[in-house]
This record gives structure tokens, sequence and C-alpha cells, in this order.
């Protein structure tokens, strides 16, 4: 009869226990500060400096708040967040979620159930904290350091232990022998960076007999082996290939990140005033509608008393109609562009907030220079109007008032070659492929490998009880070498990922010169649209006067019995029309000029996701 039980405990977790297990918050912990470290010190080198970085949400995200106190519905409680979630059975991580006063969304501490009003520099803001695919950009960087930090742990010394504990009843011989056996080893493991790998390994036996005469003896075993590649695979270069490549992907990921940020701030700050602009024209247009719905009724009474002929009753009551639609149509552009602006930021869609209307009127006064400039290039009166035949120069656009950041071509190009963030990651990925094509063209030639073995000691059981206890005598080591030769007789496998190595380096080269041609298209049309929108602006602040004037005239004619209706109807027409197109040149100048320090790398965002100049 024989009765055996085996128990394989890692030898670590047991002297750990002695002093307290680790939790899995405590390797939480651990991971968290290794990365964070990568992070800081990725960082620190790209940048020169070190920024706050977490991918912790806030503590109580603005989404939660207006989910709760504007009662808003919601599909389940996933909709509130992680904290809330029902924790299942043996849930193993109840404090995963640490609260980070850096990340809290403190702007409005009090929502109640009434509107809140956001500022430009609050979207920017909350965008930062709440949008979902800028926490997936921060856990792209997040997971590339724990991916780098993997790799580093390649070339650590890696402890394991064993213990496993047998109980043996043996009757086989007619006569029952019984005896406990503790086998606790330990292992060591080390890969060196010239390509070598080092393991060692140390046994204990500890064998006691329950029967007879209750003898205990115990053995040693000490084994240790070394490889270490002689041709294929062989070199620092070759052997650190993946903790390189992994390093560069952290500050790849830390640079897309950072051209993220600059392109999701200039898309909020975009569709913010486009809301805005959004916001104006329907105003406009309500205006407008009111106002005809006064014309069409002053033309019905001029009608009544044979003032004014019946047609022109109609084209008032037609142009009331069609402006009502326009009207009710812009109303739901409106809401549909807020709805639209709500998901960008990572709030519910039905939400109730606002945006601030002043952030139009402060932006008209920033840009009030290149409005003065418009009003002083408008003819006076008293300006001598040339003959009707006299020769034609139309004034080409030129660079007389422009803005700050309308600068030459070439200095412009030259910003965003040296600034662009993908272009430098783009550029780097051709050093990766040269890198892989030398690993490549290594894996083509004879593999050589010596290993080394040596052992010292004896092992012991419980056969082996009444022997004497182990010693270790390293003359009496076993210790031996192997030369193995692998000879590059197939190799159709590497052959062809060599041939596939040359193909991705041409297309890493193809992609940097696509990409470069791209930036410097981005950066012409770029300032060809600053140069446009200025011009239009310059151009809307004169037809919004001359409107204005013509507005009024034409009202007094008809008064008079001088106009007609339509003259009126034209006048407020062509009124709202250019005071849309001024508001529309003004974002749009605004805006062009973001989209330009972005195509240039320049523009610089906060870790609260803000830019210069965001506003209030």
């Amino acid at each position: 009869m024989m009765l055996r039980l085996q128990l394989p405990v890692d030898i670590l977790l047991i002297s750990i226990a002695a002093a307290g297990c680790r939790s899995p918050a405590e390797f939480r912990h651990a991971a968290d500060d290794a990365a964070a470290q990568i992070i800081k010190q990725t960082q620190s080198e790209v940048y020169g400096r070190t920024r706050h970085f977490t991918i912790a949400p806030p503590e109580d995200q603005l989404r939660r708040r207006l989910l709760i106190e504007q009662n808003l519905p919601q599909a389940g409680i996933a909709s509130m967040g992680t904290r809330d979630l029902t924790k299942p059975p043996h849930w193993p991580a109840y404090d995963y979620l640490e609260n980070d006063d850096r990340v809290s969304d403190q702007r409005h501490p009090n929502i109640g159930a009434g509107t809140i009003r956001i500022s430009l520099k609050d979207a920017l803001h909350l965008g930062a904290r709440n949008s979902r695919e800028y926490q997936d950009r921060k856990e792209d960087v997040f997971r590339a350091a724990l991916n780098l930090d993997l790799k580093r742990n390649e070339f650590r010394s890696i402890f394991s232990g064993e213990v496993t504990g047998l109980i043996d009843a043996n009757a086989s011989s007619g006569k029952t022998v019984t005896g406990i056996e503790s086998n606790p080893s330990l292992k060591w493991t080390r890969q060196l960076k010239g390509g070598a790998m080092l393991t060692s390994q140390i046994a204990l036996d500890l064998v006691r007999l329950l029967s007879g005469d209750h003898v205990s003896t115990f053995g040693f075993l000490a084994d240790a082996t070394i490889s270490i590649p002689l041709l294929r695979g062989s070199g620092t270069h070759l052997a650190t290939e993946p903790l390189t490549q992994a390093e560069r992907e952290v500050v790849y990921a830390m640079r897309d990140f950072e051209r993220f940020k600059r392109t999701f701030a200039v898309r909020i700050a975009s569709n913010y005033l486009a809301v805005l602009r959004q916001l104006d024209e329907t105003e406009n247009s309500e205006d407008n509608y009111l106002n005809l719905i006064a014309s069409a009724r002053r033309a019905r009474r001029l009608a009544d008393a044979g003032r004014l002929p019946e047609i022109q009753v109609d084209q008032a009551m037609q142009n009331k109609l069609r402006t009502r639609d326009r009207w009710i149509d812009s109303r739901q552009t409106y809401a549909r562009r807020v709805d639209e602006f709500r998901i960008l930021l990572g709030l519910p869609t039905d939400a109730r907030i606002e945006l601030d209307r002043e952030e139009l009127p402060r932006l008209a006064a920033a840009s009030s220079y290149l409005i003065d400039s418009a009003t002083k290039n408008e003819p006076q009166e008293d300006d001598a109007v040339p003959p009707a035949d006299a020769p034609i120069h139309p004034r080409m656009p030129s660079r007389d008032n422009a803005g700050p950041l309308e600068l030459d071509e070439s200095v412009a190009v030259r910003e965003a070659l040296n600034h662009r963030a993908d272009l430098q990651i783009t550029i780097a990925r051709v050093e990766d492929a040269q890198r892989q094509v030398i690993v490549a063209a290594d894996a083509l030639r004879p593999e050589l490998t010596l290993l080394g073995t040596s052992a010292i000691g004896e092992a012991r059981s419980i056969t082996t009880a009444d022997s004497a206890d182990s010693r270790l005598r390293f003359e009496r080591g076993h210790y031996s070498g192997l030369l193995t030769l692998d000879l590059p007789l197939e190799r159709t496998a590497e052959r062809n990922a060599y041939r596939d190595s040359l193909i991705v380096l041409e297309e890493s080269v193809r992609d940097v010169q696509a990409l470069e041609d791209q930036i410097k298209l981005d950066v012409r049309n770029g300032l060809r649209s600053l140069l446009q929108s200025r011009e239009s602006l310059q151009i809307q602040t004169q037809a919004v006067t001359v409107a204005e004037r013509r507005v009024k005239s034409t009202d007094l004619f008809l008064q008079a019995g001088r106009a007609q209706i339509r003259d009126v109807l034209e006048a407020q027409e062509a009124l709202i029309s250019a005071q849309n197109a001024l508001t529309s040149a003004i974002v749009t100048y605004r805006i062009s000029e973001l989209e330009l320090q972005r195509d240039m790398g320049t523009l610089e965002i906060d870790d609260r996701g803000l830019f210069p100049g965001a506003g209030q």
C-alpha cells in the first residue's frame, strides 16, 4: 500500500506570509509605482520636465453628478461609473479606485436640478476629465509603461521556489515502512544583456522514517547552468532588442498622447465656438422672423388702405413662411449640435447644460484689431469715386494688418517639421525597421551555443533514509560542457522574414515622406485659411454696416411710398446673412489659428487640458 500526498507551495510566498501576505491592492500599487516611474522618466527624457499623470478617474465625475442631481434616465448602474458597480462574490479590488484631488471635477460644486453654464475653459477641463476617448489615450500610455516594466523584468534576477511534502507508506515488501519527506527548493534565473542565460537551483531534502528506527537524514543538491549563444542571437543589440523596442514604444505613446491632447483641445474649442455660432444664427433667424411678421402685417394694412398692391402682400407672406421654416431648422440644428458637444465631453446627452454666450463677444473683442482695420478701409462719403471707364485693379489679399500667427510660409513649415510629434514618431519608426532588418539577418546565421552545467551534492528520499547526511564536495561534483551547432541548411521562413523586413523598411521611409508632405500641405492650407478668414472678416464687417444702412433707408422709402415691400424684405435678408457671415468669420479665424498651432505642433496643453488664452 502506498499513500502519496504532494503539496507544492511557492517558497517565496511562505516567507512573505510570515510577515503578512501581499494583497491584490499591494500588487496594484507596485504596478502603479513601476508604471509611474517609467512615465516620469520618459517625460523627463522627451520633454525635459515631468507633469502629473494618472489614469485614476475623478472621485465624483460631472457625468455621475448630472445623472443623479438632474434625475436623468440611465440604462443601469454602469452608467454611473465603476465606483458604483455592485461587487460580485470574491471581488479582490475593493479599493483599486483611489481618490485623487488633482483630477476631481470641482468647477461645478452645486449642480442641482437647474441648467449649468459651461465656459470654454470649463469645456476643455471637463473634456480632459470626462471624455472616454481621452481616458483611452491615457491608458494607452500606462499600458506601454507596464509592458516596458515586463520587458525589463526579463533581465532582472528572477527567484522562484517550491516546497513539496510527501507522506509515504510502503508495504510492498511485506513490512510497512512509513516516512515523511520534505523538499524545499529555490531557483534563480538571470538573462544577461549579452545573450547568455544563467540558471541556478538549490534543493534540500529532509527525510524522516516514522517506523522502525525513526532515522532521519537530509540531502543537499546545488546545480547551475549557463547557456551562451556564440553566433546567431549573440550580442547585446540582439538580446535586448525587445527591451529597446518596448522603451521606444513608451516614448511613442507619450508623444502620441501629446499630439492627441492638442487635437482634442482644438476639437473642443472648434465645436464649442460652432455651437455658439449656431446659437447666434438661430437668434438672428428669430429676429428676422419677427421682423418679417411685422412687415407682413404692415403690408396687409397698406394694401387695405389701397397704398400697396396685393401681390406685394403675398410676397411678404411667402418670405414670412420661408423664414419660419429656416428658424425652425436653425433651432433644431442648434439642439443637435449641443447634443453632439455633450457626447464629445463625455456628458449625458440629455444633461441640462448651456454654453457661455459671452465667449463670442470676448472673441470679437480679441479680434477687434481686425475689425478696426476693416472699418478704416471702408470707403468714406467724401472719397472720390473714379470714372466708370477707369482701369480697375483689384486689391490682392496681403499680410497687412495680419494676425500674429500669419507667419511666413517657410518659417511655419520649419516649425511644424521640428515640433510635430507624429512626424518624430514616424521618423523613429525608420530606425526600428532598420534594427528589425539586423535581427532578421542574424536569424539567417548558424546557431552555435555553448552549454555548461554543474551539479554538487546528493539527493535523499525515504528509500535512502538510512544514508548519511549529504555534504557539498566540489571535488565530487558533476560538470559538463556541450557545444551545439545548427547549420543554416533550412532557413526558408527566416529568408522570407528577412526580405519582408526590407519591405517594411521601405514602407517606413515612404511613411515619413508622405507625412512630411502632408504636414507641409496642412500648414500651407492653414495659412491660406487664416488669410481667407481675415479677408472675409473684414469684408463682412463692411457688409454688416452697408446692410444696416440699407434696412433703414428702404424702410423710410417704403413709408414714403418710394420703395416696394420686396426691397425691405431683401434688405432684411441681406442684413441677417451679413451678421451670420461676420460671426462665422470671427469664429473661423480663431479656429484657424488653433488649427495652425496644432498642425505646427506648437499648441501647448497643460495637464488640465487647457491651452493659453482658453477663456474665462
